[in-house]
C-alpha cells in the first residue's frame, strides 16, 4: 500500500469509498453532514495535486434497488459547496454505462458521485465481479471509509485486489482512525481509563473483555450498568437490565478483580417514575432503587467518583452514554463525564470518543474539538477494540 499524503494524484482519476450516509429528512435535506466533511481533505489533496476525483458510498438499506429516498444525488449540491464550488457531477448509477461514460469524460479537478452502492445486492455480498466493474472507473483505489471498514462489501475490501500495492491506500481520515484507534489499543499510556455506556451489556461484553487486558480503569452507565447492579444483589426497580445476563456480568465482575482492574459502577441515580422527558425524578442510592422507578442517569456521587478517575488518566476512551442524554432532565452524567475528559485532554491526557451516542453526545455539548480524537465509525470501532480484523483494512494492507 502507497503512503495517502505522499503520493502525486496528478492526471489520475482516484476512485475514493468514502462514508456519506448522512441522515436525510422528508424533504432530502442533510440533518448531519459530518461524514461528508470529514472526507473533505482527502479530496482536497487528490484535486490539488491535480487529479479527479470519483466517489462511491452507500446510504441507508434500501431493500428493493434504486429508491428516490437513499439516491446520492441530493447530496450534490451540499457536496460543491464544502469544496467551495469544484464541479461535482453525478453517475445515476455506480457501475455499466452510464458510470463509465461519466468516468470516462471526467476531466482533472473535476469530481464525480456515483449512485448509491447498494442499489446493487452486490455490494453487500461482495460480489468480485461487481467490485471489477467499480475498479474499472479509476487509476488508484482509496478507502477513506471508516465507517464501513468491518463489512466485508465489493467496495470496502473486495475491490482492493484489483489494484496494485501501489495503487491502493488509505485516505486521511481513514488513516487518522486507525493511527488513533492502534495509540489506544496498542500503545496506551497509564494510567488507561475506557467508559462504556449504552443499553445492553450483550452489546460489550467483547470490548470489555479486550479492554481488560489493555485498561487500569473500566466505567460503565448507561442502562448496562444496572444489569451489573443486579448481579450483585442490589435492588433496581424497573430499571433496564437483561436478566438473562446476570451470571454474565458476574463472571465479567470476578475477571476484572482477578485482572487487578478497576471495575467502577455507578452508585446512584436520578431514577424517573416513567420513560419520558416530563417524568417525575429523584436522585437515589443504587443499592435500593423504589419499586416502579428506574434509573435514566448516573447522579452527582457517581459524577464525582467517575471524573475523578478520569481526571487522573493519561488515556481515554469513550464508548457510550452515561444515561438518556437526549432528554435534558437525564443528560447531567453524560455532559459531567464530557466535561471531566476535557479537563483530562487539556492536562495531556489523550482522549478518543468512539461510538455513535457518544459522538452525538460531545456533538451536541459543543466538546468535539476539545478531545484529541472523534472517531466517524461506530460499529467499526467498537469492532476493532473488540479485537476483530476489520475487512476493509485488511484488504488495503494485504490484498
Amino acid at each position: 500500500m502507497s503512503k495517502f499524503s505522499d503520493f502525486n494524484f496528478k492526471g489520475l482519476k482516484a476512485l475514493v469509498r468514502v462514508d456519506f450516509n448522512v441522515p436525510l429528512n422528508d424533504k432530502y435535506e442533510i440533518m448531519d453532514d459530518t461524514r461528508m466533511r470529514a472526507a473533505v481533505p482527502t479530496i482536497q489533496k487528490i484535486l490539488k495535486d491535480g487529479g479527479a476525483v470519483i466517489l462511491m458510498s452507500h446510504l441507508g438499506r434500501p431493500k428493493d434497488g434504486p429508491t428516490e429516498k437513499y439516491s446520492l444525488k441530493h447530496l450534490v449540491s451540499h457536496l460543491v459547496s464544502l469544496l467551495n464550488g469544484t464541479t461535482v457531477k453525478f453517475a445515476e448509477d455506480c457501475v455499466g454505462a452510464a458510470a463509465e461514460q461519466a468516468a470516462a469524460n471526467l476531466q482533472m479537478g473535476e469530481v464525480l458521485l456515483l449512485e448509491n452502492l447498494r442499489f446493487h445486492k452486490a455490494e453487500e455480498k461482495g460480489d468480485a465481479d461487481f467490485a471489477k466493474q467499480l475498479a474499472k472507473l479509476g487509476d488508484v483505489y482509496v478507502n477513506d471509509a471508516f465507517g464501513t471498514a468491518h463489512r466485508a462489501h465489493a467496495s470496502t475490501a473486495v475491490i482492493a485486489q484489483d489494484f496494485s500495492d501501489t495503487n491502493r491506500m488509505f485516505g486521511l481520515l481513514m488513516e487518522a482512525e486507525v493511527s488513533n484507534a492502534e495509540k489506544v489499543l496498542h500503545n496506551s499510556q497509564s494510567p488507561f481509563t475506557a467508559i462504556l455506556g449504552g443499553a445492553k451489556v450483550s452489546d460489550k461484553i467483547l470490548i470489555i473483555e479486550t479492554l481488560m487486558d489493555k485498561a487500569n480503569n473500566i466505567i460503565i452507565g448507561g442502562g448496562m450498568a444496572y444489569t451489573f447492579l443486579k448481579a450483585m444483589g442490589k435492588e433496581i426497580g424497573s430499571s433496564l437490565c437483561e436478566n438473562d445476563r446476570l451470571d454474565l456480568a458476574n463472571e465479567l465482575l470476578s475477571k476484572a478483580k482477578a485482572k487487578g482492574v478497576q471495575l467502577l459502577l455507578p452508585v446512584d441515580s436520578i431514577a424517573a417514575d416513567k420513560f419520558a422527558a416530563d417524568a417525575n425524578t429523584q436522585l437515589v442510592s443504587n443499592d435500593n432503587i423504589p419499586a416502579g422507578w428506574m434509573g435514566l442517569d448516573i447522579g452527582a456521587e457517581s459524577v464525582v467518583l467517575f471524573s475523578k478517575v478520569i481526571m487522573a488518566s493519561k488515556t481515554i476512551l469513550w464508548n457510550g452514554p452515561m444515561g438518556v442524554f437526549e432528554m435534558e432532565a437525564f443528560q447531567g452524567g453524560t455532559k459531567a463525564v464530557a466535561d471531566a475528559i476535557v479537563k483530562a485532554t487539556e492536562q495531556g491526557a489523550f482522549s478518543l470518543v468512539g461510538g455513535g451516542d457518544s459522538v452525538a453526545a460531545v456533538n451536541q455539548f459543543g466538546l468535539a474539538d476539545k478531545v484529541s480524537y472523534v472517531s466517524t465509525g461506530g460499529g467499526a470501532m467498537l469492532e476493532y477494540f473488540e479485537g476483530k480484523i476489520l475487512p476493509g483494512i485488511a484488504a488495503i494492507k494485504n490484498a
